[in-house]
């Protein structure tokens, strides 16, 4: 039985009590609870360490009676192996990935017990995701800085140098840390934001003229960690035809707030990560306009928050879901460059990292996570997800970053 089952059997509630507006009363504007952004050291024992999984993956691939099947499908630049797990025999191919960066912890939860629950679970729902859908799913996509318990991986510039001698005497790309980030001292041991190092050209191989680039500009695939999710993109391309959603778990900010109410913000989604490339703004990437689908992108974060918002009866918390800044043009990240190439994409942003809330309300994010991916994958298995309506997705609150953030994201998320 999973933590949150044990839970809800018991009747507790889990979560920061706080309550939603009562429905058709004026928006509460009392200022939010106290809560801060400064990064301080918090224990992080409960979640899954990188050991752990490895022992949790063995144990659901053994008790799935064959259903899930485990594989180590890469290396880190430390050496760690990058583990993938599959279920289901469905023609749709859900790719899931978690953990990109280390101090974002509640995904890889969240994964383990969708991969639990399909592997094991005789209930009509789980057998029609598994007939309808094959999901793969990567906990870990930057085990060295998980191990770390920080945002970038751990690896020098001159390693990269080394592995890519046309980079000989490039300067380093603007994505890599040598200071402090989130309370962390990257001065001795540098690494990367593998979470800019995509490239909607899966085929990309590094060149001295694209560095050091620039945040609204594409990777190069020069971390392993992101050589090996790609390679694993492109064998799911191979084997089905195209990958037909894409879904990658993150955290956000502590503090940031639904719209004119004191509620912090559980999760935020989105579902836009470039510009269109059938329009002038996205015309870099046009060669892409015909396998890019921003309705269907769209259609499925009204999937998660429909399934959200349903959960909210059970718990309020689950109901602080917004919509995560707009104005972004990000084709270095895997969403950004596995949209462009025709997946349905999805983003989760769950509230703070390990630097900010440590593991406050862990139960209760980890569980959001579950509730949103399951919603996705009901929907895609059902049918229904097609026959949602697009622009519900623009109906979704934004999030109410304050003054300092009001528009567009930080150096700390995304």
């Amino acid at each position: 039985m999973q933590r949150w089952q044990a839970l809800a059997l018991a009747g507790v509630v889990v979560g920061t009590g706080l309550v939603p507006a009562t429905a058709g009363a004026p928006p509460t504007m009392a200022a939010p609870p106290p809560c801060s952004e400064e990064p301080r050291e918090n224990p992080i024992t409960e979640f899954t360490s990188y050991d752990e999984m490895l022992v949790e993956l063995d144990r659901i691939e053994r008790v799935s009676a064959g259903r899930v099947a485990v594989e180590d499908v890469g290396g880190s630049n430390k050496g760690r192996d990058m583990m993938l797990a599959r279920v289901g025999t469905g023609p749709k191919v859900v790719l899931i990935t978690a953990e990109i960066h280390g101090n974002e912890k509640t995904g890889p939860d969240a994964l383990l017990d969708i991969l639990d629950y399909l592997g094991t679970s005789d209930s009509t729902t789980a057998q029609q995701i598994r007939d309808q859908v094959t999901v793969v799913a990567m906990p870990k996509i930057n085990p060295d800085a998980g191990s770390l318990d920080r945002r970038g991986n751990d690896m020098t510039w001159q390693e990269v140098q080394s592995r890519f001698p046309q980079l000989a005497t490039s300067p380093p790309p603007w994505n890599y840390i040598t200071d402090q980030r989130q309370g962390d001292d990257y001065s001795q041991r540098p690494g990367f934001d593998v979470n800019r190092d995509y490239h909607p050209n899966l085929a990309y191989q590094p060149q001295p003229q694209d560095f050091p680039g620039s945040s609204d500009r594409p990777g190069w695939f020069i971390s392993p960690e992101t050589q090996t999710v790609r390679d694993v993109y492109t064998g799911l391309q191979a084997e089905f035809g195209a990958v037909d959603t894409y879904v990658d778990l993150h955290h956000q900010g502590a503090c940031y707030t639904v719209p004119g109410t004191d509620r912090f913000v559980t999760m935020s989604l989105s579902g836009k990560f470039v510009a269109d490339p059938n329009t002038p703004e996205g015309a870099t990437f046009a060669e892409f306009a015909d396998s890019y689908r921003p309705e269907y992108s769209k259609q499925l974060n009204v999937a998660a928050y429909n399934a959200l918002q349903s959960a909210a009866e059970r718990n309020p918390d689950f109901g602080n879901i917004t919509l995560y800044p707009q104005d972004i043009n990000l084709p270095g990240t895997g969403l950004g460059a596995f949209q462009l190439n025709g997946s349905g994409a999805v983003l989760f942003e769950v509230r703070g990292q390990t630097q900010t809330l440590g593991e406050q309300h862990r139960e209760m994010l980890t569980r959001t996570v579950y509730i949103g991916l399951d919603g996705i994958l009901s929907s895609i298995a059902s049918g229904e997800v097609t026959q949602l309506d697009p622009a519900a997705y623009d109906q979704i609150p934004p999030t109410d970053r304050g003054q300092r953030t009001l528009q567009g994201t930080t150096d700390i998320e995304g």
